[in-house]
């Protein structure tokens, strides 16, 4: 049985707000879509980070 992304945060101590966890689930499920399709791909090829930047959401060139 997998953990909910809200069951893995509150086992870390971390309590989401409720209209923070829409957005978690959905980013979550992502990663465990992309993460599902590392068959035949070298470990060291399949490494995943999420960072989150506060103030992040733009971008300077």
């Amino acid at each position: 049985m997998s953990l909910s992304i809200q069951q893995l945060l509150e086992n870390k101590g971390i309590t989401p707000k409720p209209e923070h966890l829409e957005l978690l689930k959905t980013r979550w499920e992502g990663i465990q879509s992309l993460r599902s399709h590392l068959e035949g791909i070298a470990i060291d090829d399949a490494d995943i980070a999420v960072r989150s930047i506060p103030g992040g959401d733009h971008l300077d060139n």
